[in-house]
């Protein structure tokens, strides 16, 4: 399993350190929480932020995720790809013709994702399941870091992985985002999840972020 650290937590004014010092801890998976104020109540950054996080990236060989919850993702779907996020995920909920969606970031040289929200069924996906890299279960309400895990969201995942299993997309990630930690990581991972995202799980005010990274693996390793 990938742990994908969230910048969000992180320290802004220390940005290029706190990515550092997760892929000096042997983290290979970036994950930007992209947000505009419309779709979720929050407003976070825009591609000018990837820009100078891509060649950390490139350095470590590690993935640069752009998830976005934003309301318009069309409009900028070729600045974060150009910006160099090599997946870049949207939201079905936002996405009137979410196969062209999909189609569009593949065009531009992307692994397309679809995030669902914790009241999203399965079924917003099954068309279109096919053409992913990247099915994301979100595990709280977007737009707010440092929530509380929803529990129905491990049996979302079971049957978001008997989905993927059974049309054979080995290559398909499933990835879950909001509120996993130490306790949980090894759950979300036994119900099929193959990239765990972790905000202040790994980005918490005050912690070493190697002592973090080494809590999940160590979660991960029992």
């Amino acid at each position: 399993m990938h742990i994908a650290p969230s910048i969000l937590t992180a320290d802004f004014t220390r940005l290029g350190e706190e990515v550092t010092a997760a892929f000096e801890a042997g983290i290979r998976w970036l994950h930007l929480d992209v947000m505009d104020g419309r779709f979720v109540p929050n407003i976070s950054f825009g591609p000018m932020l990837v820009r100078p996080l891509k060649p950390i990236a490139d350095r470590y060989g590690a993935i640069v995720d752009a998830h976005l919850m934003i309301a318009d993702p069309d409009r900028y779907l070729e600045d974060f790809a150009a910006a160099g996020c090599d997946y870049i995920t949207v939201h079905a909920e936002v996405c009137p013709h979410l196969h062209r969606t999909v189609q569009q970031i593949r065009a531009l040289g992307k692994r397309p994702g679809v995030a669902l929200n914790p009241a999203t069924p399965l079924s917003a996906i099954e068309d279109v399941l096919s053409d992913l890299d990247l099915v994301l279960v979100m595990s709280v309400n977007p737009g707010f870091g440092g929530q509380r895990f929803i529990p129905a969201s491990l049996d979302k995942l079971r049957r978001a992985r008997r989905m993927i299993d059974e049309r054979g997309l080995s290559g398909v990630a499933l990835q879950v985002d909001g509120g996993v930690n130490k306790d949980l990581i090894a759950a979300v991972r036994d119900a099929g999840a193959t990239v765990a995202v972790t905000g202040s799980a790994v980005y918490a005010p005050g912690r070493d972020r190697a002592e973090m990274i080494a809590d999940l693996q160590k979660a991960l390793a029992t």
